[in-house]
């Protein structure tokens, strides 16, 4: 048996939560796994694609993690084209126009923090 199963969470630096929320629950499609305080004037903020088996902790708390300071995270999806047109819909700001690489097909944009995400369809 491994020692270590699988990548359950990842936290991203954002300033304001609610506001991340929004973006990743109604603009990107994510579902909201949990919203709950989890200390004095801290929430726990847990959002993920829909049926994915690792979320993503939207925080405020960490020092040495300024909100916009993660960049690379890659997201998958089985239409890029369609992904990102949707998603232009939906206010996405693309940082460049789709990309063609021998692993597959991508496009960049980052959060209301300026965090960076890689929207990725595979070969």
């Amino acid at each position: 048996m491994a020692l270590i199963t699988h990548l359950q969470v990842v936290s991203v630096p954002v300033s304001d939560q609610d506001r991340a929320k929004a973006f990743y629950v109604d603009t990107l499609g994510f579902e909201l796994r949990r919203d709950n305080p989890m200390g004095p004037g801290q929430r726990w903020v847990e959002v993920a694609p829909p049926g994915a088996a690792t979320s993503l902790t939207l925080v405020t708390w960490f020092p040495t993690m300024p909100p916009g300071s993660l960049k690379g995270l890659v997201l998958a999806t089985d239409d890029v084209d369609r992904a990102v047109a949707e998603l232009h819909e939906r206010g996405v700001e693309f940082l460049d126009p789709l990309t063609d690489a021998p692993w597959g097909r991508w496009a960049t944009f980052d959060d209301p923090d300026g965090n960076g995400w890689v929207l990725q369809q595979s070969r």
